[in-house]
C-alpha cells in the first residue's frame, strides 16, 4: 500500500540544534530511495508503507546511536484507494487554485 507521511521527529537530550540528526534521516530516506520533502518542521515521505516505515525506525535508531537519549515523533499517514497519487500532485492541485 502506498502511504504519504509527514514526519516531525524531535531528538532530545542534547544539543539545542538538531540539524545534524535530521540530516542523517534525510541520507536515510535517501538511500531508502524514498521519495521526500524536507521542509521547516519535518519531512514529507511518500512510498510502500513498509518502506516508508522502516525508514522512520531506522531514523530512530540512528539518532539514538548520535548519542540522543530521547527521540520522539509525530506521524501523519495518509493513504487512498481510489487513485493514485503523489506529494507533489497534491501541492499542485492546490497552487492550481491560486
Amino acid at each position: 500500500m502506498n502511504v504519504h507521511v509527514d514526519l516531525c521527529l524531535i531528538p532530545m537530550g542534547g544539543d539545542v540544534s538538531v540539524s545534524a540528526e535530521i540530516a542523517a534521516c534525510q541520507q536515510i530516506f535517501q538511500r531508502a530511495g524514498l521519495s521526500h520533502q524536507l521542509h521547516a518542521f519535518g519531512t514529507n515521505i511518500e512510498g510502500e508503507w513498509d518502506e516508508v516505515m522502516a525508514a522512520v525506525k531506522a531514523c530512530h535508531e540512528h539518532v539514538h546511536q548520535l548519542g540522543r537519549v530521547r527521540v520522539t515523533s509525530t506521524l501523519k499517514i495518509g493513504t487512498r484507494t481510489d487513485r493514485e497519487q503523489s506529494l507533489g500532485d497534491k501541492v499542485d492541485s492546490v497552487i492550481s487554485r491560486l
